[in-house]
């Protein structure tokens, strides 16, 4: 059987582990609940919920060059915005370079790279994972732990979506559908 020509997720030619914010979805596979629940328009998680929220933090600490914007836990699948900056880690100099900004204040991709009081560090130089293998370590570190817990039939559909956050009002809506989406769950396309 011949195989079918598979729709390219990412865009071609574009580095993504560059600095820039990306919008990250996730789901499970066959879109099953395996999360939690959605009672009087607020997400409750379960035990894997829990596990979900765990590995994204485990994500964000184990690679200091990641910024999380917003992250939420739906009953079948995550919604993230997450900025990739590589001047919280090192420079082409091999020297680590320390941003000190307010993290919880949103920084679009126009201004992402603009240096705002540098420290430098002798620190050896850090490769920056793509995207695509952060979120694949997410995904299979939080996998592992579900399946540990008595849950081996949970699996995530193949891949996530991303969109790369291109100015201050693509992050504005993004952040208000990702922070109401539990609201807004009767309308949602992963509510099957």
């Amino acid at each position: 059987m011949p195989r079918r020509n598979r729709k390219r997720n990412r865009m071609r030619n574009f580095d993504y582990s560059s600095n820039n914010l990306y919008f990250i979805t996730a789901c499970v596979d066959d879109r099953r609940h395996f999360f939690g629940g959605i009672y009087r328009k607020t997400m409750c998680i379960n035990c894997v919920g829990s596990i979900i929220w765990q590995q994204w933090e485990w994500l964000i600490q184990r690679y200091s060059y990641l910024i999380p914007h917003a992250f939420i836990v739906m009953p079948n699948h995550i919604h993230a915005v997450l900025e990739i900056d590589s001047g919280l880690v090192l420079s082409n100099d091999g020297v680590a370079h320390t941003r000190r900004r307010d993290r919880s204040r949103p920084v679009p991709t126009d201004v992402a790279n603009t240096p705002n009081n540098i420290t430098n560090t002798n620190i050896q130089s850090t490769k920056i994972k793509p995207l695509s293998e952060l979120i694949g370590a997410f995904k299979t570190t939080a996998s592992k732990q579900i399946h540990q817990i008595g849950f081996p039939q949970f699996a995530w559909q193949r891949s996530f979506h991303d969109r790369i956050i291109r100015n201050e009002r693509a992050y504005q809506n993004i952040i208000n559908y990702t922070i109401h989406n539990p609201q807004q769950w009767h309308r949602d396309r992963n509510n099957v």
